[in-house]
């Protein structure tokens, strides 16, 4: 089945590309209308929404995306000055929402016939890509570049893809890509490909089940390309659409202070998002310079009447520590900027201490280096014969 895509940015349509003539990232057309939470199905994970999405589950890895729990985290209300809810994304197969757009890619790559998919990361979405490629019995090729560290690309090559370093512009490799697909016969599902948004748009739609018939006030999620935070807006309009949710929450957005170019672009009342010098970040996942998706990302906090809030790498790290100490989640640095944004925007009255937020935390901490206020190691000795008294001390 050929896939109708559409530019959110001025109506055009087309059969094929990521990319619309006026530059802006494609989505896959879907008609919302007559879906209500009945027309889900009794399937795992995001298939759960097929009436929603373009392609069947192919199996295997692809029938744990998604699915992941919203834990109402009552520890974490005082700090963020709301009402907070968690979407744990950490529970994904590989163990970050990645999953949720890898399953639909590769279900696609599969129901047309492409034998290759691939990707261009040094991260999640590498690693998601790999192994949904893997479980598929598809080909896959993961761009990275020349100076990844060896053991991220350890934590990748398990998988079995081909791993290429490419030297050169990080940045143009996108873009090259995505041609060089085209001519090779390579799905790239990079991340704001329109079926990786058509995947991770789940996300949302999960989230607003749990609430239905209503919706939470806010949801929070942090931004990098701007992939993930157009598939959340793509999901609440197509329910809007639908009348499945009485009203559409606020969306917020979250960035690292020292590379923010849609947080900038919002602060300024910029129509688009410019490229900004990256500087050093502990959100480095997030750390994205010239986002492809950043005018989407801009758009939908305008027009739910959310924002976009840059947080500095102290309140990062305070707000990973807090995540772990008073809600037992070890959520990736990046989320953690979630919580951060979240007392920020209640602190100038931009989210209220009555509001249900959920903040999306969308990857699992324990592939990451430890960093900030979490790499202490110091713990004392203690003797068996003295563990007693010790123990009636603390």
């Amino acid at each position: 089945m050929t896939l109708e895509l559409a530019c959110d940015a001025c109506d055009a349509t087309a059969r094929a590309s990521y990319r619309c003539e006026c530059g802006e990232s494609l989505w896959v057309e879907t008609d919302p209308h007559g879906f209500d939470w009945n027309s889900t199905v009794d399937a795992p994970g995001v298939w759960r929404y097929a009436a929603l999405l373009p392609d069947s589950s192919p199996g295997g890895v692809a029938d744990a995306a998604g699915g992941t729990p919203l834990v109402r985290t009552r520890g974490l209300d005082e700090y963020a000055g709301v009402r907070v809810h968690v979407k744990d994304e950490g529970e994904n197969p590989t163990g970050s929402f990645k999953d949720r757009g890898s399953a639909l890619g590769v279900a696609r790559a599969l129901s047309s016939g492409t034998e290759t998919v691939g990707t261009v990361s040094h991260g999640n979405m590498a690693m998601s890509t790999a192994a949904h490629a893997a479980s598929a019995g598809l080909d896959c090729v993961v761009l990275v570049p020349d100076d990844i560290p060896p053991e991220r690309l350890g934590v990748i090559a398990q998988y079995g893809p081909t791993v290429l370093r490419v030297e050169g512009d990080y940045g143009r490799l996108y873009e090259e890509s995505l041609r060089l697909g085209e001519e090779r016969g390579v799905a790239f599902l990079n991340s704001d490909a329109p079926l990786r948004v058509e995947g991770q748009k789940t996300t949302a739609l999960e989230i607003c089940e749990v609430f239905a018939p209503d919706a939470p006030d806010a949801i929070v999620a942090p931004v990098s390309s701007g992939g993930h935070a157009s598939a959340i807006w793509k999901a609440v309009r197509e329910l809007a659409a639908a009348g499945a949710i009485a009203r559409v929450p606020r969306l917020y957005f979250a960035q690292a202070a020292a590379c923010a170019p849609i947080a900038d672009a919002f602060e300024a009342g910029a129509e688009g998002v410019e490229p900004v010098d990256a500087g050093k970040t502990v959100a480095y996942s997030i750390a994205n310079a010239d986002p492809p998706s950043g005018r989407r990302a801009l758009a939908a906090a305008r027009e739910t009447g959310g924002a976009v809030a840059a947080v500095t790498d102290e309140e990062i790290v305070t707000a990973k520590e807090r995540f772990a100490r008073e809600a037992g989640f070890c959520v990736e640095t990046s989320s953690a900027t979630t919580l951060a944004a979240a007392r920020k925007l209640s602190e100038v009255g931009e989210l209220a201490d009555d509001e249900d937020v959920v903040l999306v935390a969308t990857g699992s901490g324990f592939k990451e280096a430890r960093t900030g206020a979490d790499a202490s190691t110091d713990a004392a000795t203690v003797g068996l014969e003295d563990l007693g008294g010790r123990l009636a001390t603390l």
